[in-house]
């Protein structure tokens, strides 16, 4: 099932490519960069708010979920529609540490 939800991914973003995030942010008035209130749940989730947004709240269970499903949240917040882009902001400074957004190898027949 996996395999068939990656291969939709691929064949929807072949026909809809990803739009600059820059331009993105500035055709849907996002802000360029956003204060985020990080936690770690007890059970090991970390749990993501905005007081820049609102009623956003998303969570995820590792740094690279933590990064898309922010990204998801942002995107529906500001009603960008899917085919625009699925990250706009790929990078999240927790203090200290940096967590960058890692995208999935792409591959192409040559």
């Amino acid at each position: 099932m996996n395999e068939l939800k990656e291969l939709t991914e691929k064949a929807f973003r072949f026909l809809y490519p990803h739009k600059n995030p820059m331009l993105v942010k500035r055709e849907y008035g996002m802000p360029e960069t956003l204060n985020l209130n990080i936690r770690l749940t007890e059970d090991g989730w970390f749990v993501v708010t905005s007081s820049d947004l609102p009623g956003l709240i998303t969570q995820a269970r590792n740094h690279q979920e933590l990064i898309e499903m922010f990204n998801d949240a942002v995107l529906t917040y500001f009603d960008v529609p899917r085919k625009e882009a699925d990250i706009v902001y790929d990078r999240l400074n927790m203090g200290n540490q940096v967590i960058q957004y890692r995208a999935k190898a792409q591959t192409q027949a040559a």
